[in-house]
Order: structure tokens, then sequence, then C-alpha cells
């Protein structure tokens, strides 16, 4: 019977193989009972036993499978020398001497191996979704390109062991966000529209008349315009499906007669306050125009005589410039709930009104606050950029195509996924401000 011993490097640890299979030990030592001894013994330190007795010498070899001597006391020597560098000869603890921190990018995978001197068992702790041990290999971690750098950073203990004691480390992995490169946006055509989730969560639900800035929300979006004349072309709704008794929010192009703008209605179709845009603010051949429409939080109705107070909590800025808004009501404005109904891109709560005409959506977010303070940082000139790195970034964000796959646009600061219907993958284009 053979019995192989040697260093793995990796670990700093003593390596054993026999006819009982693989095991890691340290704290070892060979030792002859009788200097005239052709037999050798090797006793584990730490438990104060020997592993070996009386073993013929010429049966230790080494990675090689060579004899570790030509006799029993070069072996012996030969044996010690290599559990000296490694093992410990007293009560000496593992030390882990990997690092302690790691980062990566969103999308990429983890790529780590645990090193420790003298470790001889290893353990992990608190190991994020998606991070796993390589099989037969329980030192090296992979995997994690689903982690984000909103969740970062992740805490994971990690732990080196052997036989008297062990040594236990925080290895801290950093996700950095991914490069930010607006590619994509989404093209609407006829009856095509985008649906996800109407829940109370949702930054747009209300659950009766505005209480103060917790009520508050906004909206952003690019948005081209496309050719269509038709009125009341949905670019974004959240509410209730029947128009006419539940509460919704809807915004909407507005291209017929020449008017070219932009309007925003909020209650439903017998108790509303609603906000115009001015004529030709936003053109079929203007391109993309960054529409952010914003709502403080406040009481929207139903007095006659506040009705100017209900007005002042709503703005729509167009690329960065507030709007003078055209207003009106029916009732006084309303006060009662935005229904859970619904939440769509490209056709409203209660139906139809869709988009047309090659209209294009990019960049789409919504917040749980008012951010009419902060749209020169949003608007960014003109140019896009990552939304989700703003000092106060959108509780929700869809980059209408970068980085997502037909049939759903992905959220990429929430959980709120769309999904695209009456659709194709051809309507994600290569298209954008």
């Amino acid at each position: 019977m053979s019995i192989i011993i040697y260093k793995d490097q990796s670990a700093n640890a003593i390596f054993i193989e026999d006819a009982n299979g693989v095991q890691f030990l340290n704290s070892l030592q060979a030792y002859l009972k009788n200097p005239s001894d052709t037999f050798l013994s090797i006793s584990n330190l730490a438990k104060s036993q020997d592993i070996y007795t009386d073993i013929p010498f010429a049966q230790f070899l080494d990675a090689a499978s060579d004899p570790y001597g030509a006799n029993a006391i070069d072996t012996v020597n030969a044996l010690n020398a290599v559990f000296e560098t490694s093992g410990a000869t007293g009560l000496e603890l593992p030390e882990i001497t990997s690092s302690t921190g790691i980062t990566i990018t969103e999308g990429d995978s983890v790529n780590y191996e645990l090193v420790a001197t003298r470790g001889v068992g290893f353990e992990w702790e608190n190991l994020p979704m998606g991070v796993i041990t390589v099989e037969g290999n329980i030192r090296k971690l992979v995997g994690g390109n689903a982690l984000t750098a909103a969740g970062s950073p992740y805490n994971i203990t990690m732990s080196a062991i052997n036989y008297n004691g062990l040594d236990t480390e925080t290895l801290v992995l950093t996700v950095s966000s991914a490069p930010y490169n607006n590619t994509r946006a989404v093209k609407f055509n006829q009856n095509d529209y985008m649906d996800a989730s109407a829940t109370t969560a949702n930054p747009l639900y209300r659950a009766g008349n505005g209480t103060g800035s917790s009520d508050a929300w906004s909206i952003v979006s690019y948005f081209d315009s496309g050719t269509s004349t038709n009125s009341k072309q949905t670019i974004i709704s959240f509410g209730g499906s029947d128009q006419g008794s539940e509460g919704h929010i809807w915004v909407y192009w507005d291209a017929s007669g020449g008017d070219n703008r932009i309007v925003l209605r909020y209650g439903t179709s017998g108790d509303y306050l609603q906000f115009e845009t001015p004529v030709n603010s936003v053109q079929g051949t203007d391109g993309y125009k960054q529409i952010l429409v914003t709502y403080d939080g406040g009481t929207t109705g139903n007095s006659g005589a506040q009705i100017n107070d209900y007005y002042s909590r709503f703005k729509i800025i167009i690329d960065g410039v507030d709007q003078t808004l055209t207003t009106s009501n029916n009732n006084s404005g309303f006060t009662g709930e935005i229904k859970d109904d619904f939440f769509r891109v490209g056709e409203a709560s209660f139906g139809g009104n869709h988009m047309r005409n090659s209209c294009l959506v990019d960049e789409l977010a919504i917040w749980s606050s008012d951010e009419s303070g902060n749209s020169a940082a949003i608007y960014n000139s003109g140019t896009t950029h990552n939304l989700a790195l703003l000092g106060s970034a959108p509780d929700h964000y869809w980059r209408m195509g970068d980085g997502d796959t037909f049939p759903l646009i992905e959220d990429n600061i929430g959980s709120l996924d769309f999904t695209m219907f009456n659709m194709t993958a051809a309507d994600i284009v290569n298209d954008v401000p």
C-alpha cells in the first residue's frame, strides 16, 4: 500500500492519500521508535495520536509517486521538512492570507479563492444569491453576475480551520455599476403597449386626497412623438379601469388640431384636474424631449375656492424648463383614490388611447417624491445618464431596451418589470436621444 503525501501550495496544507481516501491534515511529525528501525510512524500532534504506526518507509511517496528517501532516516527527515513548512508543530492557528476585499462590475462574475496558512478546513457564511463554491474546491467562489451595485457591499464570512482553532474574516464584495451606455429605446405603433403590476406600493398609487410630501411622486421619460395627429396618445398611465368612476394618472401627447402638447389628467373623466403644455411644445419634428411630471403630494380638490392651490401641486417640465400650463377642471378637482388596477406605457389604464406611428420612449423612471427641484440634474443639459446615480435616485428605472431581453423591460432599481404586448423584438430599436 502506497501513502502519497505532499504539500498543497494554495492551501499551504498537507495532502494525504491512502487506502482510506483523501484527507487534509496539519500539525504532523514523522518519527522512528528506534534509530535502527525501517518502519516509521506519523503523529498528529494536535490530537496526540498516530495516524500511521510502523509503516515501511518505502511506502511513503511524494506527489510524483517517488519515495521520500532511500532509508527510514532520510524519509523521516524529508517528511518533517514538508510538515514544518506547512503544518503546526505546536498549537498554531490558521491564518487567512488572501484578500479580504474584491470588486466586480454589474454583470460580471466572482472568481475568488480563499488562501490560508495552516488551514485544513474551510467554511463560508452569508453568501449572496448566486455566489457558490466550486465543486471539489470549497475554497473557491464563483457566480454573482446578477448582483447589483444598489445591494452592494455584500459581507461574506469566511473561515479557515485546523485542529487548533480557526481564523475568521469578512470578505467584502463590492459591486460597481456597469458603465452607462444608452443605445436602445422602445418604439410604439397602433395597439402596442407595456404592462406592469399595479400595486399600492407603486409611488403613483394614492389612497385618497393628498396629505403632503409622503404622497408625492414624479415621472420622467424621453419621448419622441412620431407623426400621428391623433389626440390622447398615452405615454404612461396608472389607475382604475373605469374611466368614469375610478381615479387615474394619465400622461398623454395630444397632436389633434396641431396642438402638439403634453397633457396630464388627474382623477376620473367626471372629477379631474387637467394640465396642458403650450401648443407646439412637443412636435413630431422635434425628436426626443425629456418630459418630467411632478406632484408635491398636497390636496387636489374639491373646493372651487382652492382650485389654484390644487393646480399648484403639479408641474410639467420639458427639457429642464418649467412649462406655463393651461389648467382646467371638472367638479373642482379630485379627492378620491388613484386605483391600483393597471400600470401601463402606451395605453391608458382604462384601455385604448395608444401611441401611434413610431412614437419612442426611453429612460423612464418614477420617484415617490417631488423632483421638480432636481429637474436640472435629471435633464443633465440633454445628455442621457444613469439616473440610478442621482443624489435622489428613482424608486423604479427602466432603460427601455438597454440590457433587456424581449418581451421584458427590466426595472433597474426595483422589481417592477414591464412586459411588451402586441410587439416584437424589433420594437427595441437603436434610436435614442
